[in-house]
């Protein structure tokens, strides 16, 4: 998959503006539990990027989010993921 110049870009500016948004709603140990988690779990840490970034545009976040609080939300979306075979 080849992109071009200007896809590039555009996905950089993406990145550094999803950053800033993080960094505002984020508390610093929330942030460094996010940046943990990135590093061992990649798919499951851009879900919650996309999870808070989707609450932050609706307006559904009126402070700043906590470790605590960071951790709840990260269990909620674990646990949509489990699901249990029957046979």
């Amino acid at each position: 998959m080849n992109l071009n110049p200007e896809d590039l870009q555009q996905a950089e500016e993406m990145e550094k503006l999803k950053k800033i948004v993080l960094r505002k709603i984020l508390t610093k140990d929330a942030l460094e539990r996010l940046g943990r988690l990135r590093l061992v779990k990649a798919q499951l840490s851009e879900q919650l990027e996309l999870y808070l970034l989707q609450l932050y545009q609706s307006g559904q976040i009126k402070t700043m989010i906590d470790d605590s609080q960071l951790k709840k939300i990260l269990e909620s979306i674990s646990n949509k993921k489990k699901f249990k075979i029957i046979r």
